[in-house]
């Protein structure tokens, strides 16, 4: 296993590059800029290196600070619970994680960086649930569309009144449904009011939907790149705010952009054969984005017309070459 991981590491050479010069990494949006504070980790704790999956599992418990560095290739055969307070780093050109993904729930203040999370069954790559300040930053998600859209669950799926998140500089690819912000439309209550998410610098490549998709909070989605996401991309249902700006769409992909509240078959074909009918969404348009061949379909226009805390725009014309330079694994 770890010796495939590293032959795919080396297949990707655009991913191996170096970041682009003046390129910020450093953390933007929601999990820094919010009413409780920034997202800092495992920032003071100790540093605790990790081999094996038990290692691993220990070590991401509890409250206590604590910074891990995960060195190789972790095949984990439960859900690994990240405690408060934790930075979760692979090492080097990134750490392999297969079998389970990884769960932070009722928990506060977590980094996740340089990660490959791979083919994870019965679950999403990462769940974030009833959690704040978490920041996922420059790690792989892969699996296949080989089986379905109901085969894999979600890639990183933020849920149940989680709140003050950034997802940045990740790559997403070969999966059919990538991000779900909201799990339910019957969770109305408890959802509104939270899943403030920013998503920045992400990578989507052949994809299928959710990228994102939201209920109930506010997305601000900008600088990301979209390639051969197949059949719905951007989309905003169930009273969702979303601010869009600065997005490049290249590719096949049939929507870029919805707020129609209709789960479209393609995303969720087991529910029913016409989709699945929600409240339309809200979407506002900030800076001029790229579409591509791909069409948009905004029902209602929100008030979520400008991010309350400062970031900086790359220039549309920038965007393809910045992000493929800077997404995923051993940048940081």
């Amino acid at each position: 296993m770890k010796t495939l991981f590293l032959a795919s590491l080396a297949s990707l050479n655009f991913l191996t590059a170096a970041a682009p010069a003046g390129c910020d990494f450093s953390l933007v949006g929601f999990a820094k800029d919010n009413p409780i504070g920034p997202t800092t980790g495992g920032q003071g704790g100790k540093t605790i290196k990790v081999t094996s999956p038990a290692e691993l599992a220990a070590a991401v418990q509890g409250n206590e600070p604590a910074i891990i560095i995960a060195q190789g290739a972790f095949n984990l055969t439960s859900r690994l619970k990240v405690g408060s307070n934790k930075s979760l780093i692979g090492a080097g050109s990134g750490a392999l994680i297969t079998g389970s993904g990884i769960t932070i729930n009722s928990n506060t203040n977590v980094i996740i960086r340089n990660l490959a999370i791979r083919n994870i069954l019965d679950n999403d790559g990462i769940t974030i649930q009833n959690s704040t300040r978490v920041w996922i930053d420059h790690n792989e998600f892969s699996s296949d569309l080989d089986h379905g859209p109901d085969h894999y669950d979600g890639q990183c799926d933020i849920v149940r009144a989680s709140d003050w998140i950034t997802v940045s500089w990740n790559y997403f690819h070969d999966h059919w449904k990538s991000s779900l912000v909201g799990n339910s439309d019957a969770l109305r209550d408890v959802d509104s009011g939270h899943l403030h998410v920013t998503y920045h610098h992400n990578y989507w490549r052949h994809e299928g939907t959710r990228g994102p998709a939201g209920r109930f909070g506010h997305q601000h989605v900008f600088n990301n790149l979209y390639e051969d996401f197949l059949y719905q991309a951007i989309h905003s249902r169930s009273d969702n705010q979303v601010l869009v700006e600065g997005n490049v769409f290249r590719g096949n992909t049939r929507e870029a952009l919805s707020t129609y509240g209709l789960v479209i078959p393609d995303d969720s074909p087991n529910t029913s054969p016409e989709g699945d009918w929600e409240l339309d969404g809200f979407a506002n348009l900030g800076a001029k984005n790229d579409w591509g061949t791909a069409t948009i379909n905004i029902t209602q226009v929100g008030n979520f017309t400008r991010a309350p805390y400062r970031y900086k725009l790359t220039p549309l014309k920038q965007v393809v070459k910045v992000v493929k330079a800077g997404v995923g694994l051993g940048k940081i």
